[in-house]
């Protein structure tokens, strides 16, 4: 994976940029574009999601075939990948630099990618991984894969998008799985804080200081998943500091404090049952990467 910061790029020339699709995302996206005077062209079934990017200086064009004509370079951010085959059609490509930003399965990558290819477009697929109002920070991440010339190409315009651009490989899937593998490892975190929520709330206690707790031992919490995520790598499971066994007893705890507490609890309920196939495998003493032999 290769990173690139703001402070390590050179400043943006003023590009013909096309952005397909205005809906939370794509206006945002063209937002910024025009704010740092590039040449932007706007396409949207809806006309009237245009009207204030024109009067900030976007030219709007409800012609998909003159959209596409009017830029070098097309940024596509409409619902999926079905929309865009159907939006696209015969739209001449040839020769335009494609960057994909809707949301998509590394499989619909590969597809659009080839579809791409075929038609004479250079394609960059990529993952947003922020919402609209994180767009433009110098911390906000995108993943890119698929066509290394047509990243190099587009960089310092999508540099105006995010400040941290993630490019990873000339695989056109490799970036949706990124992204999958992120949102995964992140809405897992939130469904054990809600979970949290529901404990602290059983005992009276508040809610927001669970989350300033959460927020000040991160990087510790960084640290055991990057920790775990070598064991996987390496196949690294005896030798335990902390043993699968040990961490199960966890959630057994999780719910007798549920039990007692009179509230529901799904996510312990859901990770316990994981717990005991491990048990049941003989993996209760290696480490907590083990459970990936479950999973797997």
């Amino acid at each position: 994976m290769r990173t690139y910061h703001e402070d390590k790029l050179p400043g943006t020339t003023r590009e013909k940029v096309s952005v397909i699709g205005l809906g939370a995302m794509g206006s945002v996206l063209a937002h910024l574009l025009v704010k740092e005077k590039q040449e932007v062209t706007v396409w949207n079934r809806t006309a009237a999601k245009a009207e204030q990017l024109v009067k900030e200086g976007a030219k709007y064009t409800g012609d998909i075939h003159a959209a596409v004509s009017a830029s070098s370079l097309v940024i596509i951010c409409v619902l999926d990948y079905a929309v865009t085959n159907e939006i696209f059609g015969e739209v001449d490509v040839q020769g335009k630099t494609i960057i994909q930003l809707s949301t998509g399965t590394p499989q619909d990558a590969r597809e659009m990618a080839a579809m791409m290819k075929s038609r004479g477009a250079l394609y960059l697929d990529g993952a947003i991984l922020a919402t609209p109002s994180q767009m433009g920070q110098p911390s906000t991440p995108i993943f890119f894969s698929g066509s290394q010339t047509a990243f190099e190409r587009s960089e310092a315009v999508l540099k105006i998008l995010a400040g941290m651009l993630l490019y990873v490989g000339e695989a056109p899937g490799a970036a949706a799985a990124w992204d999958l593998a992120a949102l995964s490892s992140m809405f897992g975190m939130m469904f054990g804080f809600f979970h949290g929520v529901r404990i602290i709330e059983s005992e009276g206690l508040d809610v927001a200081a669970l989350g300033n707790m959460i927020a000040d031992i991160s990087p510790v919490l960084g640290q055991m998943v990057k920790s775990t995520a070598d064991d996987i790598q390496q196949a690294h499971y005896t030798s335990p500091q902390s043993s699968l066994e040990i961490c199960a007893l966890s959630f057994e705890l999780m719910m007798r404090q549920a039990a007692e507490g009179n509230i529901k609890a799904p996510f312990p309920v859901f990770a316990l049952g994981l717990f005991n196939k491990a048990r049941a495998a003989g993996y209760g003493d290696e480490r907590l990467a083990a459970m990936m032999k479950v999973l797997r």
